[in-house]
């Protein structure tokens, strides 16, 4: 497991496997107590517990790989973006949250989401607002609503260590997720142009690399960049009528079919599912007869 980084009394906290799903990391403020995300790692969360205390959790969204270790923590203040508490308060919510209309995929996210994750019903105690400034003691965090990857997402400028964390905005090479059923692809844009002006010296994420520093331009041109490829690849499929069938099958986003169907094939459609309310909406494809097909 990669070693923790701290950039003044902001610590990156790694997850298991390079912080890869079913991981994501975590940040801590040191002096303030304050965790963000609790999908890391059980024995460093118990740590900082028995070492220098955890005081609040606060979560980036409400994604399950972000929540799994918050039994550890109960009793403790949750802190989450104001509108985005649904999916925490009952399983049913948070699958339809996601968009799951097949039972047989339900089931078995009904099943991961208990035993893999730990999902029970919980509240958040003091909702985030917009643009919120929050006096930490070592350090001061402003609350940046980032919608696009979740309607509530929220990502976290330290200000004097100049540190931002940009959570599932992760600049993996993967490109960005915005399938769930209130995800967007133009939202994500220009969140992510956003984030990318915070005067930040050090970015920190949710997954794989988890920290860039320097110049990070050419990574966020990259990550953005695997927007247009999906869409041109699905583009060019296109010039043929297609069903949504046939374009899940082709596996342009996860590049060959994988399992389990509820995560690859699910996530498949729903990504592809956006390119194509989009490109409906722009007039570069039309629906005809359940088939898509590229307008010339």
């Amino acid at each position: 497991m990669a070693e923790e980084r701290a950039f003044g009394p902001v610590r990156l906290i790694p997850a298991a496997n390079q912080g890869r799903y079913p991981h994501s990391h975590s940040v801590y403020v040191e002096g303030a107590g304050v965790l963000i995300d609790a999908g890391a790692d059980e024995d460093r969360y118990r740590a900082l517990i028995d070492g220098p205390g955890v005081k609040e959790v606060w979560l980036s969204h409400w994604h399950e790989d972000h929540l799994t270790y918050l039994d550890l923590f109960e009793g403790l203040p949750l802190r989450q973006m104001a509108g985005e508490s649904a999916p925490l308060s009952g399983l049913e919510t948070f699958l339809d949250w996601y968009g799951f209309a097949e039972e047989e995929f339900r089931e078995y996210w009904r099943h991961q989401l208990t035993t893999q994750f730990h999902y029970r019903p919980r509240r958040v105690t003091h909702p985030f607002t917009p643009g919120e400034v929050i006096d930490l003691g070592s350090c001061t965090a402003e609350v940046i609503h980032a919608p696009g990857h979740t309607p509530g997402f929220t990502a976290f400028f330290f200000r004097e260590p100049a540190v931002a964390f940009l959570g599932d905005y992760d600049l993996t090479r993967f490109g960005p997720w915005y399938g769930d059923r209130d995800g967007s692809i133009d939202e994500t844009i220009a969140s992510v142009r956003r984030l990318q002006q915070l005067p930040a010296k050090a970015w920190l994420t949710s997954h794989e690399d988890g920290c860039f520093e320097g110049d990070v331009a050419e990574t966020f041109d990259r990550y953005l960049a695997v927007i247009d490829e999906r869409e041109a690849k699905l583009l060019d499929f296109l010039a043929a009528p297609r069903t949504l069938a046939d374009i899940v099958a082709k596996c342009i986003v996860y590049r060959k079919p994988r399992e389990p169907r509820a995560f690859f094939e699910w996530g498949e459609g729903a990504i592809m599912g956006k390119h194509l309310e989009r490109l409906l909406k722009n007039g570069a494809i039309a629906l005809e007869d359940g088939r898509y097909r590229r307008i010339y």
